[in-house]
């Protein structure tokens, strides 16, 4: 084998085979060129931070795998764009004297898009429920009934999301 052989470069050989149809699909579903390029290309940095790359040959149906990774980081982009978008509408609400300074804005941006990751992989409701809870002060009576849930589910949810962020913050 020699180092230009395809088998030894699996990610090269998905990259290449790929890259062109992954960025169409990704356009389409994103409507702008440049963020599907690079959506694209943090897909194909995930899968370079795969442990075993081995396995990519092993693949049968490589575009379903590059759409599943594509889909994930596609959603996450468009929660932190919709967080930011709401971020920057509050901030426009606010009077000028109140408002605060470019720099402040950024650095509670980047705060709120940490918490947002800090969450991630949180079910919907527990991390509802924990926004409820830490963003609007509701009660867990109150959380409860509007998630329809009992309290001590919402317990649970609770316990489960700030364990969640205490493990998450750790690493």
């Amino acid at each position: 084998m020699t180092a230009s052989d395809p088998s030894l470069h699996p990610v090269h050989t998905l990259y290449s085979e790929h890259h062109g149809w992954l960025q169409g699909w990704l356009r389409r579903k994103l409507g702008c060129t440049c963020e599907a390029a690079d959506l694209m290309h943090d897909t194909f940095v995930r899968v370079l931070d795969r442990s075993d790359r081995s396995d990519l040959n092993a693949i049968r149906e490589p575009r379903a795998y590059l759409t599943t990774i594509a889909h994930g980081i596609m959603v996450n982009h468009v929660r932190r764009k919709d967080l930011e978008r709401a971020y920057l509408q509050a901030l426009a609400a606010l009077p000028e004297a109140v408002a605060p300074s470019p720099e402040a804005r950024a650095i509670a941006l980047e705060a709120l898009i940490d918490i947002d990751r800090l969450l991630d992989g949180l079910p919907p409701r527990v991390r509802r429920a924990f926004l409820l809870n830490q963003l609007e002060g509701l009660t867990h009576a109150e959380i409860a009934a509007q998630l329809a849930v009992s309290v001590s589910s919402i317990r649970q949810y609770l316990v489960r999301a700030m364990t969640h962020c205490l493990t998450g913050a750790a690493a």
